[in-house]
């Protein structure tokens, strides 16, 4: 029996939080027509200044569904999305769930390789691509069975003013027009804007199921290559249940959402593609994290909530530091996917007078388990404590059966509503994480205070984490030893400053190969998207190997470490 059966850590949760949550009846489409219902008149989407209202939003919603359908789209598709974040990523999101198919989300800077690999294995006929993107995937083989790419040119969602600014004829307005739009659509692709000025969808078509699936999100798991994780309406509705029981301090229809994160990632999916529409919330779209733009869209917008990585909170109280902005609007601040410093806590609680605490996810969970209380029972340092309706055990790493104590280092396990249905068409692997009673494998070896407190030690898994994305070490090895200088090649992730990680290979050069490291760096980068690219790359005599022949990345890291001024 383990000894957290006890749930010790609801003395800690903070008032009024419940110790469970109502399992979700209704999808996620059901959610979002609900607030629709309730918050009309108010402004969902902001993009550059340009709204959209809850009203808005839900007949786009609608008349793009009604598009897709045309297209052929039924329950149970995958329907692929390569978008940034903009209005048409959340329009198109909730019209392929209203149909009861699958959005399938995509890094829209992943290169060709990358892409290509995640449409073989889902098997999309139909994507929604950035219009810059459309051409790739348009090239796509036959046989990959991509009948209709929908183009989006997603400066068509700006201020009528700021679209014609990126028209001057100046090098500044070129180089931002060509960072956002190829400005064309490419023969035999369908353009975005027909679907949305096109009829609704019929009120009487079928909806989906509370347990259908509602997301593929690639991830590379706990060991090796990107799969896909089956995550179902159930899923993703309960992690905003929860997420909402977590910060009770949260009004809705009040609220403003800064979307910094991107929303092909699972941790920006949830807390801006489905919290914030649970709430009624406004959600302030940025296409990418640009310091500039989030101080801008402050100074006429202030957020009141603050989803981020630890890098992003420390540039922005560095801005407010130089007197270029107030935060004192961000009444709460949520940090994950990386590991937050205690100094980056206090300095941003300094600024804003809010609260900054730290969480515990991965794609699996989709994404939150645990997450520091949202008030003075916080400890920063630690990832805080299991969300309502979670649980979790403490394990030997070699058995599971075998359950470990309170303040006994071991692997996290975690049970509850937001746990995933398994990784698509990968039966094995699903199995190797996925025990009998609903108990998920992390990978991460943790220490437990007696109050319930989470500390990660360590990872099992070999996955580098950095910049808040997962990268797969056997990516960037496979990158590298296509090149004909590296014979053999080990990928670690390194610690860094900002209490992240830098990928860093360590490589053993062909026979008269010289290390040329600018070269090997801009091999990777026609091969992987650029936060997978090597930051350092150390040549050395040979790499650690097992028995069987298998690098021991652990003590790759090791040797690494020891390096004088590395």
């Amino acid at each position: 029996m383990s000894v957290f059966e006890s749930k010790p850590w609801l003395a800690a949760y903070a008032p009024g939080i419940p110790g469970e949550i109502e399992e979700p009846s209704e999808t996620l489409s059901d959610m979002l027509d609900t607030s629709v219902h309730q918050h009309a008149g108010r402004v969902a989407l902001d993009f550059f200044g340009s709204e959209t209202t809850y009203a808005e939003l839900g007949e786009q919603v609608s008349r793009v569904a009604n598009g897709l359908r045309r297209l052929g789209v039924e329950r149970g598709d995958r329907v692929a999305l390569v978008l940034p974040n903009c209005p048409q990523h959340v329009v198109a999101f909730y019209a392929i769930l209203r149909l009861g198919a699958i959005a399938v989300e995509h890094n829209p800077l992943y290169t060709e390789r990358e892409l290509r690999h995640q449409f073989e294995d889902h098997g999309a006929r139909v994507a929604i691509v950035w219009d810059k993107l459309a051409g790739i995937v348009q090239s796509f083989p036959a046989d990959m069975a991509v009948a209709h790419v929908v183009s989006v040119d997603v400066t068509r969602a700006m201020p009528l003013g700021k679209r014609l600014a990126l028209r001057l004829p100046v090098p500044k307005a070129r180089a931002a027009r060509a960072a956002l739009t190829s400005g064309r659509l490419l023969r035999g692709s369908v353009d975005w804007a027909g679907m949305v000025a096109g009829r609704p969808l019929r009120r009487s078509h079928p909806r989906p199921l509370v347990h259908d699936v509602a997301v593929l999100q690639y991830t590379s798991g706990t060991t090796g290559t990107p799969k896909g994780a089956i995550l179902s309406h159930f899923n993703l509705r309960a992690n905003a249940l929860q997420g909402r029981a977590w910060v009770p301090g949260l009004a809705a229809g009040r609220e403003v959402f800064y979307g910094v994160l991107p929303m092909f990632h699972a941790y920006g999916l949830t807390l801006c593609l489905t919290f914030a529409m649970s709430m009624g919330a406004r959600l302030v779209l940025f296409p990418k994290f640009d310091e500039d733009l989030v101080l801008t869209a402050a100074r006429r917008t202030p957020p009141t909530f603050l989803p981020a990585v630890p890098p992003i909170y420390d540039r922005l109280v560095n801005a407010a530091a130089a007197g270029r902005v107030s935060l004192a609007s961000i009444r709460f601040a949520i940090s994950g996917a990386m590991n937050l410093p205690v100094t980056t806590v206090e300095r941003w609680e300094e600024a804003t007078g809010g609260l900054l605490v730290e969480g515990y996810g991965m794609t699996e969970t989709s994404p939150v388990a645990l997450g520091n209380p949202i008030g003075p029972s916080r400890r920063p340092g630690t990832v805080g404590v299991p969300f309502p309706s979670t649980l979790m055990r403490v394990v030997d790493p070699n058995d599971p059966s075998i359950d470990r104590g309170f303040d006994e280092e071991g692997e996290l396990l975690l049970a509850g509503p937001q746990v995933f249905r398994g990784y698509w068409n990968r039966p094995t692997e699903t199995s190797q994480v996925l025990l009998p009673g609903g108990w998920l494998r992390t990978g991460d070896i943790v220490r437990v205070s007696p109050d319930g407190f989470v500390t990660v030690v360590d990872r099992i898994k070999e996955l580098i984490i950095t910049q808040g994305f997962n990268v797969s070490p056997s990516e960037v090895e496979q990158a590298l030893l296509s090149h004909p200088a590296v014979a053999d090649a080990a990928a670690v992730g390194m610690p860094n400053a900002a209490g992240g990680e830098d990928v860093t290979a360590a490589v053993v050069l062909s026979a008269g190969a010289f290390l040329d490291v600018d070269g090997l760096r801009a091999h990777c980068r026609e091969r992987l998207t650029g936060y997978k690219v090597p930051r350092a790359i150390v040549q050395v005599e040979e790499l650690p190997r097992s028995l069987i022949g298998k690098v021991l990345r652990r003590e790759v890291r090791e040797q690494l470490m020891e390096l004088p001024n590395r």
